[in-house]
């Protein structure tokens, strides 16, 4: 077996998840992703715990079901919901040998699916977890690599030292914790404004993510005002939508846009009245992702980016004196901010063109 893949299991048992001799873990681990799955079976093995393995949430299997089944007929799976209650962590590999298997599932199943999967979710993210990448060729071919080179990209960003990269992230922490307001500007395409006052800052160190790299936290949800352009396409549900285009009043998207495959995007804002703010800000970090690769996963940690995402706050940034905005749907998107860009907050420049200021 590739030695990096026996690293990569490594990372996940003991440093994201820390498992314990007696846990429970379920594998949500693709069939193109087995030699993953047989690292960290015999991990767990050596440490005592006891893995179970299962297929992952979007392959051809699910999209066979979705495409079958009537969308009115969709309930909260209960036996998959207590096969997580009953676990104490869950790891969750991507791995396409297909990217687009569930591209022909259309916006009103996949909607109609999620709500029925929210509390199974829930469930999920009250354990510890841990959602990493196996370098499997379809994603390969989707990030327009070379299975060798995707290999070199994927193990480079996460077979790293995580120790080091928090102490890095955590000069970004503290300054979101302080602040109040954060202003994105991006050429003259993005200019938005948001209020962060009493929500957590989070140091994603390859912990629940894996490769981790960002900071984020979770706006107040009717503070945010202003026009967005993501300029990084965004693969979503099998689809690539491109030049996505937002527009806040009060926190609530009132004017939206896609250059392509628009009405992918508008599937997801009329999924609930939540998909229709945000529930995270997020600055990725990690300096080893360099390009681009159709894979939010890495994408959303590349140094020189921010991400938002409309639908659901993470509980872990909105204490409870806060209100948090709740949506079946947790959907990320990129603004690149290498050139005539920066962040502020409460006024002061923290990033200007992708270079932090405690970087200089």
């Amino acid at each position: 077996m590739d030695s990096r893949i026996r690293k990569h299991a490594e990372i996940i048992v003991d440093h994201s998840l820390d498992i314990d001799a007696g846990d429970k873990v379920v594998l949500r681990v693709p069939s193109v992703a087995d030699d993953l799955a047989i690292a960290l079976s015999e991990l767990l093995g050596e440490r005592g715990a006891f893995p179970l393995v299962t297929a992952g949430r979007r392959d051809r299997k699910r999209a066979a079901f979705l495409k079958s089944i009537d969308p009115d007929a969709l309930d909260t799976p209960e036996h998959e919901k207590a096969l997580f209650e009953a676990a104490d962590a869950v790891v969750h590999v991507r791995a396409h040998e297909n990217a687009s298997d569930m591209s022909d599932v259309d916006a009103e199943t996949h909607a109609a699916y999620n709500q029925a999967y929210q509390p199974v979710q829930e469930e999920i993210l009250s354990m510890p977890w841990c959602l990493t990448q196996h370098p499997s060729p379809g994603s390969a071919q989707l990030a327009e690599m070379s299975t060798e080179s995707y290999e070199e990209f994927v193990y480079g960003a996460m077979n790293k030292d995580w120790d080091e990269q928090r102490e890095f992230q955590q000069e970004m922490v503290e300054i979101l914790d302080a602040g109040d307001e954060v202003r994105i500007v991006s050429g003259d395409t993005t200019d938005l404004t948001m209020s962060i006052t009493g929500m957590k800052t989070i140091n994603d160190h390859g912990k629940n993510n894996l490769p981790g790299g960002e900071v984020f936290t979770a706006p107040v949800p009717d503070s945010v005002e202003g026009e967005v352009l993501f300029d990084k396409p965004l693969v979503h549900q099998g689809h690539i939508v491109e030049g996505v285009w937002l527009k806040f009043e009060e926190g609530e998207v009132v004017d939206f846009s896609a250059e392509k495959n628009e009405d992918v995007l508008a599937g997801v804002l009329d999924t609930d009245d939540g998909a229709r703010r945000l529930g995270e800000l997020g600055v990725g970090m990690n300096r080893d992702i360099d390009q681009f690769s159709y894979n939010m996963l890495f994408d959303e940690k590349m140094g020189d980016t921010i991400h938002l995402a409309i639908g659901m706050a993470y509980d872990i940034c909105v204490p409870e004196s806060q209100e948090q905005n709740e949506s079946a749907v947790h959907v990320d998107m990129i603004v690149d901010m290498s050139e005539d860009s920066r962040i502020e907050v409460d006024g002061e420049v923290v990033q200007r063109n992708g270079t932090f200021t405690f970087e200089e």
